[in-house]
């Protein structure tokens, strides 16, 4: 089959609209060919575990799921009874971007927090964790953060911590969408476990497919208490492959080296730039009425511009729109996004700026 799409276009809607790395191409070519057991019981799979061990440390259990959604479903699900909730930020991706599928596949109750830059605090998350014992409530059991966050900012690993022993005082438990987690240990420059495992996370939904995989995430299970029945509910929620190993394999080849940190690296690194010669041209009075909402921490830029500015860029560059009201619009670099790329976005905006 022929290319039906121009390969050399780039856009900054999303960091999912990047195709895979060819790195993770190439392993994809490695594990095909012959016959290996379906179902997770192949070589793929068992080096997987090792491979996760290197990052985490041992006593951890792996759960590769087609994608992210899936992996958030079934990693909450196992931390509740059915009577639970989870408390999250309104901007998370459980409650806005899921259709509902943590409340109508998973059975859960979604407690949401209006927070000013994505990221929750013990004094937010104390706002809704209360009622206990209290049978016309469902139970707060859990508390689900997102690194990095929907706006783009970052965790510290303190802050992750502040939160995992308030959360563990109450007698809840701790989930991360790490869905991207890479550029979140890359803004920091920490190890993948110091704002996971070693902050106090007790179960995690490990992002591959933001970062360069063709498809593919993980669950992982840190605290032994977490977590129970994720061997019956990934099955269950449609969310075991029968070919695993070319989920591990992607994963492998993302973990095993240093891809994972090069592709998240170069992204917000893509990021960083874009927002620094836009700061440069509203310093020069070039772009009048641009401005940030968010800080740049990872991969996202948010920014709001004036009245038709959006539309006209969106001629030759597609974005979507974060809060149409208030003309506030998300900018996406992925691991393949070039300088180049920004110098045409940028000159894109300008001409926006000057219509």
């Amino acid at each position: 089959m022929n290319s039906l799409h121009d390969p050399t276009r780039t856009q900054f809607a999303s960091d999912n609209y990047a195709g895979a790395h060819p790195e993770v191409l190439d392993a994809l070519a490695a594990a095909n060919g012959g016959h290996q057991i379906a179902y997770g019981e192949d070589v793929y799979t068992a080096r997987l575990t090792e491979v996760f061990e290197s990052h985490f440390g041992t006593g951890i259990h792996v759960f590769p799921v087609f994608n992210g959604t899936g992996a958030n479903v079934i990693g909450l699900q196992s931390m509740l009874p059915r009577w639970g909730a989870v408390i999250t930020a309104s901007t998370a991706h459980i409650h806005v971007d899921e259709n509902g599928a943590p409340e109508r596949v998973g059975g859960m109750k979604l407690l949401t927090v209006d927070t000013p830059d994505g990221k929750l605090t013990p004094e937010l998350i104390d706002t809704e964790a209360w009622g206990w014992g209290d049978e016309h409530r469902a139970q707060p059991l859990v508390v689900s953060i997102t690194q990095s966050t929907e706006v783009g900012t970052v965790y510290t690993a303190d802050e992750v911590r502040a939160i995992a022993d308030h959360v563990h005082k109450h007698g809840m438990l701790l989930h991360m969408d790490g869905a991207r987690i890479a550029n979140a240990a890359a803004s920091l420059d920490v190890p993948l476990r110091a704002i996971t495992r070693d902050a106090g996370v007790d179960v995690m939904s490990f992002g591959g497919t933001k970062n360069g995989l063709l498809f593919g995430e993980a669950v992982i299970v840190f605290t032994e208490q977490a977590s129970t029945g994720l061997t019956y509910l990934r099955k269950m929620n449609m969310q075991l492959a029968s070919k695993l190993r070319f989920i591990s394999a992607q994963l492998i080849a993302l973990l095993e080296g240093d891809l994972w940190l090069r592709s998240a690296r170069h992204a917000n690194a893509m990021a960083a730039l874009l927002r620094g010669r836009l700061d440069g041209l509203i310093t020069e009075g070039q772009l009048p009425g641009l401005g940030f909402s968010q800080a740049t921490q990872a991969n996202a830029i948010f920014a709001k511009l004036p009245d038709g500015v959006a539309d006209r860029v969106r001629e030759n560059f597609r974005f979507y729109d974060w809060d149409a009201d208030t003309n506030e619009v998300r900018w996406m670099c992925a691991f393949d996004t070039s300088e180049a790329d920004i110098d045409a976005f940028v000159a894109a905006i300008r001409q926006a700026f000057a219509a």
